[in-house]
């Protein structure tokens, strides 16, 4: 509401301005200036208040302006006098702003080469309106020719105005589309890290399960024991199978919950989309934390669509550790390519690397090599997920030394089947 307030100030106050650019055609007193086409673009952009609210205040702004100016730069001229020689152009804009408002212009803004030609009669309306004011007290007409050259002036105005229009207007439904696809990215990173706990979470279910059922199988042993030696011991095997199992089912209706949020027949994308995801995911990453680093991207092959969820979490955790392992700055080489029917992701970093001692070890449950300024190591859960998530899906994960000199390069290879979209 205060944007518009202020564009409605901005067009009483710049109009009038505006028409003090301006030319005489006709060797008369009526002009031509750049007050119309300011005047055309305010009401196309305004939808409120309405057209004719924005005529008398702009058709009163400006002969109350025109007067006063003309009585301050003629000393010869008067209050009365100036007035009568401009109050014309008030009927010029209330006469613009009611055709503009009877032809609902507003409304067709998908139809521009009708807004420019509905422009042009406006102004024509407008232009007649202000002659027959000014004209009716005098013997003085209009010639053929004379029209000629207002309807030509109202082609080129309003068609100008009309292309200015629809330039901001395309510059930001341009930038309105980068800032949704920006939230949309963001969106899909945040929703493929929740992908990576659900996958955690099942695991958990599947702990859980067997934990309720050995506890379960406890109890009944203990129960079956002869003389009841065992029986508190089997209550309490009992106790600890049933608290088991309720933390099963609050995990199973979490589990449950994510996975509906999560799974859509709509979540496949080109696997090249997605890798410019996580490029670009990682470059804001690496400026976050004061590092310089060039990412380089290539492709290779055709692919399928496939999974979203799956391919962001597995990619981008190994991007986001190639962004941890450098220092302040270096390069990180991104490659993903189809051999046949199984897609390739390859992170290469030139980095400090991986002593070959540990890279058996990057695949253990809490296993890290990383800690904050505080000295506290991370949870060491990426690679697990990143190794446990590739098994499941039937492909494999290895780590060596970068070919090209220092550095790690992490591949994943998986087969299409099991992430591609099917017919």
């Amino acid at each position: 509401m205060k944007e518009k307030w202020l564009l409605l100030i901005l067009m009483v106050i710049s109009v009038p301005i505006a028409g003090e650019l301006n030319f005489y055609p006709f060797q008369t007193d009526f002009r031509v200036s750049l007050g119309t086409p300011a005047f055309f673009l305010f009401l196309l952009w305004l939808r409120s208040p309405p057209p004719l609210i924005s005529g008398l205040l702009v058709g009163s702004s400006v002969t109350i302006f025109r007067t006063g100016l003309e009585v301050a730069l003629e000393p010869h001229w008067n209050w009365g006098a100036a007035f009568q020689h401009h109050y014309p152009v008030f009927f010029y804009y209330l006469t613009y702003a009611a055709v503009f408002a009877a032809f609902r212009m507003n409304r067709r803004h998908n139809r521009p080469l009708l807004i420019g030609a509905l422009g042009v009669t406006c102004e024509i309306a407008a232009t007649l309106a202000e002659l027959l004011l000014r004209y009716s007290a005098t013997e003085q007409t209009t010639t053929f020719a004379t029209w000629n050259q207002i309807v030509l002036i109202a082609l080129f105005r309003s068609f100008f105005v009309l292309g200015f229009f629809n330039l901001v207007k395309l510059r930001q439904s341009k930038a309105a589309e980068e800032q949704k696809r920006k939230e949309n990215e963001k969106m899909l990173m945040l929703i493929s890290e929740l992908y990576e706990e659900t996958i955690q979470l099942k695991k958990t279910l599947h702990n859980a399960e067997n934990i309720a059922r050995d506890s379960y199988d406890l109890y009944q042993s203990l129960n079956d024991a002869q003389h009841g030696f065992h029986e508190d011991l089997a209550q309490k095997a009992l106790r600890i199978a049933g608290e088991v199992h309720e933390i099963k089912k609050d995990n199973q209706r979490i589990y449950a919950g994510l996975s509906s949020l999560i799974s859509h027949d709509s979540d496949y994308m080109p696997v090249e989309e997605l890798a410019d995801i996580v490029l670009r995911s990682n470059q804001k990453y690496a400026h976050s934390l004061g590092k310089k680093i060039e990412f380089t991207l290539q492709t290779e092959g055709i692919f399928p669509l496939c999974h979203v969820y799956t391919i962001l979490s597995l990619f981008n955790n190994l991007v986001a550790n190639a962004v941890e392992a450098l220092k302040e700055q270096g390069m990180i080489q991104i490659w993903v390519k189809r051999e046949k029917d199984r897609i390739v992701f390859s992170v290469a970093d030139n980095g400090p690397g991986i002593a070959p001692k540990y890279r058996e070890k990057i695949f253990m449950p809490g296993y890290t090599t990383k800690f904050d300024k505080n000295g506290n190591p991370s949870t060491g859960i990426g690679l697990v997920y990143v190794n446990q998530e590739t098994e499941r899906l039937l492909g494999n994960v290895q780590v060596q030394n970068n070919p090209e000199g220092a550095g790690t390069v992490f591949t994943i290879t998986l087969p299409i089947g099991q992430i591609a979209k099917g017919d």
